[in-house]
């Protein structure tokens, strides 16, 4: 009886966040329709490139209206992507969060709804951001002009230049054209061949120079993604170069970054640690050492981040977590910790990780939802409210929400590999090899 119970609980949480989720996309629909994101206070639209919409917030959210079963709202959003979207735009765009959001939303849309337009758009949209890769390294730069294909942004870091194999992979597959694997494949093995002699990489890095302008190492917000992709391009493809890097990789961190039951700051070429902070961003982690096996490490990190979200009642942005104070207050609506609470119920099938879900959930409706919708604080300590509802709200942190509580109901979690915005793209062999790993010591 109680297991049952436990499984009507699961359901009835599914179902609320189902709920929730109509509740943001209507005020969306309501107040920004048309236009990348929504302001829930002042009930106004917020576009990310002078005023030019992207429609980021329907492609990002459409394979999440799909998966729950909001099929007039996902119609709707598909009808406006296929009518309205172009990238014929005289903007200069960031590739790292234009690949993530847009192509990855339009691939996992085509896959699960086999709309050719999307395809369409998603090879456009690729072959416009191409020429970051032109650098002297292969390294891609920060941005790009979506018409003219000018580029700029020298200094980059390992989560910008390593986070593009899934989609250009996956895109690559798809049109059977190998560049954009080959072009996203060599920026992971460049940026790889650059890690020091201790096997870690920096936070920033000159994409001409080849050179590294900070030597800081960690986990978190602009070197996190690197390791995600290591493992899932290897997972994703049966790619052995990438699973090489990845073991390499998730060596060192584990060795040097480690710090008891969370991951710090050091240096990259001695492993000297620097200063005991952990984040919001950081909390990807638990789920990336779960997938790649780790499950002892992958609870212990899962519980610590519970402990940083319980510190107010939400998660901060940032801690130190050797004095547990917050260091970076404002919570903008992150899902990482909800990421790892349901690969870590995937493998576990541990009810904590529902129940540890039910209580991030009551919180967030406690604290960010609006009349219209969902906002970000300012502070989870006042619980000041901002004004903004990121398009990754809907992308990531309901759509993990609820794959936890509905689990494989809703998606094979073993059919898919999710890229960093929680887009699934379906597994099966890659339609394009990169160079062999021999080149790379």
């Amino acid at each position: 009886m109680l297991l049952a119970a436990a499984v009507l609980t699961a359901a009835t949480l599914a179902e609320r966040v189902r709920a929730e989720t109509l509740h943001a996309w209507r005020g969306y629909e309501t107040y920004a329709w048309g236009h990348d994101e929504l302001r829930p206070l002042s009930k106004t639209p917020r576009d990310w490139y002078d005023g030019q919409s992207l429609l980021m917030t329907p492609v990002d959210s459409l394979d999440t209206l799909i998966l729950m079963g909001l099929h007039d709202e996902a119609d709707r959003a598909r009808t406006l992507i296929d009518e309205k979207l172009s990238f014929d735009k005289d903007i200069s765009v960031q590739n790292f969060e234009i690949t993530i959001r847009l192509l990855g939303g339009l691939l996992s849309s085509y896959e699960l709804t086999h709309d050719p337009k999307l395809l369409a758009l998603a090879d456009d949209l690729g072959t416009r951001l191409l020429p970051v890769f032109d650098s002297p390294t292969g390294m891609p730069y920060r941005f790009v002009n979506l018409r003219t294909g000018k580029t700029s942004g020298t200094k980059s870091n390992p989560a910008e230049i390593g986070t593009l194999v899934l989609e250009f992979g996956t895109l690559s597959r798809l049109t059977n054209k190998p560049v954009y694997f080959e072009k996203a494949k060599n920026a992971l093995v460049q940026l790889y061949k650059r890690r020091s002699k201790i096997g870690l990489v920096g936070e920033e890095i000159d994409v001409d120079s080849g050179e590294w302008t900070s030597r800081v190492s960690h986990i978190g917000g602009g070197i996190d993604s690197y390791y995600e992709y290591l493992l899932k391009c290897a997972k994703l493809f049966g790619d052995r170069d990438c699973q090489s890097m990845w073991e390499t990789g998730i060596r060192a961190v584990n060795k040097y970054v480690a710090d008891g039951d969370w991951y710090g700051d050091v240096d990259m070429d001695t492993g000297k640690p620097l200063k005991g902070e952990f984040g919001a961003l950081q909390a990807f982690f638990p789920a990336a050492l779960a997938l790649g096996g780790d499950l002892p490490r992958a609870k212990r990190l899962e519980a610590s981040c519970f402990r940083m979200w319980q510190l107010h009642g939400i998660e901060p942005e940032a801690i130190d977590y050797r004095t547990m104070t917050v260091t970076e207050p404002g919570y903008p609506l992150r899902p990482e910790i909800i990421e790892s609470a349901y690969y870590l119920h995937h493998f576990t099938h541990d009810a904590r990780y529902v129940a540890m879900g039910e209580t991030m959930f009551n919180d967030l409706v406690k604290f960010c939802r609006t009349d219209d919708g969902y906002t970000t604080l300012k502070s989870v300590i006042t619980k000041e409210k901002g004004d903004w509802m990121p398009s990754f709200f809907l992308a990531e942190t309901l759509k993990y929400f609820y794959l936890l509580f509905s689990d494989d109901n809703t998606l094979h979690f073993n059919d898919v590999i999710f890229n960093t915005e929680a887009h699934p793209l379906e597994r099966r062999a890659a339609g394009s090899r990169p160079a062999p790993m021999q080149h790379v010591h």
